[in-house]
Order: C-alpha cells, then sequence, then structure tokens
C-alpha cells in the first residue's frame, strides 16, 4: 500500500479512532488512496503513529459508510464509487436541508447570514488560490453552518454518514466538471434568498445546488468507467 498519501497529525487529548477515520476517508475521497488500493492494519498504524485498535474501529466505520469492503481471507480494499449511492445521498441532502432552510426562513437566526457570507468569502479565496482542499472544507462549513444554526447538528451527522460516495464526485467535479466559481454563486444564491427569508426562492436555490452533482455523476461514469461500480440495471 502507497501510504505516502495518507498524512495526519493525531491529536493525543483527542479519540484516536476517530482522527484515524477522518483521515483515511479524507485520503480515499479525494482519491489519494486508489480505488481497489487494499488496506492494512499495521501499514495504517505504523504510518499514523498509533495502535492497530483505532485503526481497526476506524475500518468499521469506513465499511459502513461504503467506503471500503472487508473480503475474508482476502483483505479490505477502497470499493469502487456506487452511483446508487449517489443519488441516494443527493436524494437525503435536499430531503434535509430544504428543510433546514425552511427553518432558517421561518425563525431567522440572528448573525446566520453574515457567517455565511464570510464562509463564501473564505471559498472565493480559496477559488482564486486553486486550492481544492480548502476550498471543499468551506464548502463543508457552509451547510454545516446553517443545518447546525437552526439546531439540526444531528441531521447534518447523517447527511455526513450518507455522502462519502458523493463527496468522491464532488472531489473529480472541482477541476472542470463544476468549476469552484460557480459554486459559490450557488451559495450566494441561497443566502441573498435566506437574507430575504424567502423559502421559495431559498428551496430552489438549494435544489438546483444540490443537483449539481447528478450531472457530473453521468459524465463520470462515462469519462472514467474503471472509478464506477456497474449499476446492473439499477
Amino acid at each position: 500500500m502507497a501510504m505516502d498519501a495518507l498524512i495526519a497529525t493525531i491529536d493525543r487529548r483527542l479519540p484516536t479512532a476517530p482522527q484515524v477515520y477522518g483521515a483515511l476517508r479524507d485520503a480515499i475521497v479525494k482519491l489519494k488512496i486508489g480505488v481497489g488500493q487494499a488496506l492494512s492494519e499495521n501499514e495504517v498504524a505504523v504510518r499514523l503513529g498509533v495502535s492497530r485498535t483505532p485503526v481497526r474501529e476506524a475500518f468499521i466505520r469506513l465499511a459502513a459508510t461504503g467506503l471500503i469492503e472487508v473480503q475474508p481471507q482476502r483483505g479490505t480494499y477502497v470499493v469502487k464509487i456506487s452511483p446508487r449511492a449517489v443519488r441516494d445521498a443527493q436524494f437525503i441532502r435536499v430531503c434535509l436541508e430544504v428543510g433546514i432552510v425552511r427553518e432558517a426562513c421561518l425563525k431567522p437566526v440572528p448573525g446566520l447570514v453574515e457567517a455565511l457570507r464570510v464562509i463564501i468569502g473564505r471559498q472565493r479565496e480559496a477559488a482564486d488560490a486553486v486550492d481544492f482542499d480548502t476550498f471543499l472544507n468551506h464548502d463543508e462549513a457552509f451547510h454545516r453552518t446553517m443545518a447546525e444554526a437552526v439546531g439540526r447538528a444531528r441531521s447534518w451527522r447523517v447527511i455526513e454518514n450518507e455522502k462519502a460516495h458523493m463527496d468522491r464526485v464532488r472531489y473529480l467535479s472541482l477541476p472542470g466538471a463544476s468549476p469552484m466559481m460557480h459554486l459559490v454563486s450557488q451559495h450566494e444564491a441561497i443566502v441573498e434568498s435566506l437574507a430575504r427569508t424567502d423559502f421559495a426562492a431559498c428551496e430552489a436555490d438549494v435544489r438546483t445546488h444540490l443537483s449539481e452533482i447528478l450531472f457530473v455523476l453521468e459524465r463520470f461514469q462515462h469519462e472514467m468507467p474503471e472509478l464506477f461500480e456497474t449499476e446492473n440495471g439499477a
């Protein structure tokens, strides 16, 4: 296993397993650990300077989110991107995030619009610097901030748990299929509708923004079939 791609600083003051999970998830989502790559508990543990127990816990969680598969007597491998999982995650995100912006429009949260505009400003800076990793971090912050502001942190955790395959396609799309400034403009539209407490417009903006992934998914299935599971008519 090429472990050079797995880079993380483990904070000994915090639980180790979630940090190992985060490092592995990040590397898989960003294709730094590629499709079909074998994973070794021992190699990961050595690379991150941790025991095998938190690595094993992280593997269990990665398997639950559908990013790796444990094959008895053979090993553990990074799975291909599942188009079905991407579509399911997109459906879940639309349902939950439309509900989130509805609450934000019905009961405006002081300071939320300003906080979201600050995040958008940081996204612009990342886009100008062509910094995909930072851009995606701020993208996550944008959606998470809205959820947490209306008291829906648990809903955001549901989204996080379901969108692993979606995130892989999102990362693939940034170099050109979904230009970063295009996504910034969609975020701006959501915030302006939110600022007017115009739920109908805000809902439409959210649906448009979260539908972007479906267009790039179809494109990448044709352009990079080796990265995707065969759908078998599903």
